[in-house]
């Protein structure tokens, strides 16, 4: 396991440290986050049963579907490990290929995340800027196809990162102050004081964070000029709100990624990269069905004709099991 003061043996192990120096709040912190994963895992579920139950899908609520799925396994990556940790009292050892497992999944779901916001853009340019075109254009061909290109490039940008990473020689000490196995938290383990480990990540976030975000400031800008030339401030008002709950979920993302992945290896502070890490792994997912479910008036319809069809099925249950009694 050990070269020169150096390791990169597959068969090392690394310590997750989680939160064990706030020990007194432990018990506390567990009970927070578990609410907050199981609400978290209840909304996107109901929003991914809701539209799969729906026999005539529209663009945006296939990909709010997939958006739910992605959030799904998003949060089952991170949080169950996250909330062992906070059980144990010094940190949960994660082997090697465990950790590196649990990285490729994380970068691969994140950036099919924001593959999918940049044509979940593109649906509201076409619907806004080209309505006449919009059922053409958006064919349910062209959405799978977009859904299949999302996860298919996240997952390839994903790969190449975990592979450079873990060809970095590491120091004999492998404990990471982190309750998951984040990109720039590696990286400060790296025995190199070059920016050499960081050329990976940097092409990461181009291919991930810059060139979707790109993607989706175009195809704002051309709403907005669609937007600026409508004389109704009402129409201007409802098309606005139909870009609404993505652009707001867009801002949370790229925000707290920008914030965490752009930077220099230099600027690593673990006792606030946690906090932080806390927000976009927990929070912003808890966040998005909120989003949707309040801003959005398809999801909102979806959602009201399941609630409709629960109360008749249970309508009708009772019925039935009062004619049974009777009989």
């Amino acid at each position: 396991m050990e070269r020169d003061n150096e390791s990169t043996d597959a068969t090392m192990e690394f310590l997750l440290l989680g939160f064990s120096e706030l020990f007194c709040l432990r018990v506390l912190l567990f009970l927070i986050f578990l609410i907050i994963h199981l609400v978290t895992l209840a909304g996107n579920m109901m929003i991914f049963i809701a539209v799969f139950m729906e026999h005539s899908r529209p663009p945006m609520l296939f990909f709010l579907c997939q958006l739910s799925i992605i959030e799904l396994c998003y949060t089952l990556v991170i949080v169950p490990k996250a909330l062992l940790g906070l059980m144990v009292m010094n940190g949960i050892t994660i082997s090697f290929i465990g950790y590196a497992a649990q990285m490729y999944l994380f970068v691969g779901l994140g950036g099919a995340e924001c593959f999918l916001l940049a044509a979940m853009s593109y649906d509201r340019y076409i619907a806004i800027c080209q309505p006449l075109h919009y059922t053409v254009v958006m064919s349910e061909g062209l959405c799978l196809r977009l859904s299949i290109a999302c996860c298919l490039g996240g997952f390839a940008v994903a790969l190449g990162l975990t592979v450079s990473v873990f060809h970095l020689p590491f120091c004999q000490s492998h404990h990471i102050n982190h309750f998951f196995c984040d990109v720039p938290a590696v990286l400060h383990l790296a025995c190199t004081h070059s920016y050499t480990p960081e050329l990976p990540l940097l092409a990461a976030c181009v291919l991930l964070l810059l060139l979707p975000f790109l993607l989706i400031l175009t195809s704002y800008v051309c709403i907005a000029a669609v937007l600026l030339r409508i004389t109704s401030s009402l129409r201007r008002g409802k098309a606005f709100s139909t870009c609404l709950s993505h652009l707001t979920i867009t801002l949370l993302h790229y925000g707290c990624a920008s914030f965490m992945y752009i930077r220099p290896k230099s600027s690593y502070s673990p006792a606030r990269d946690k906090m932080v890490s806390l927000v976009y792994t927990n929070i912003t997912p808890l966040l998005y069905p909120l989003i949707y479910s309040l801003r959005n008036k398809e999801i909102r319809g979806v959602l009201r004709k399941m609630l409709r069809r629960k109360r008749t099925a249970q309508l009708n249950w009772g019925t039935t099991r009062a004619v049974t009694a009777e009989n």
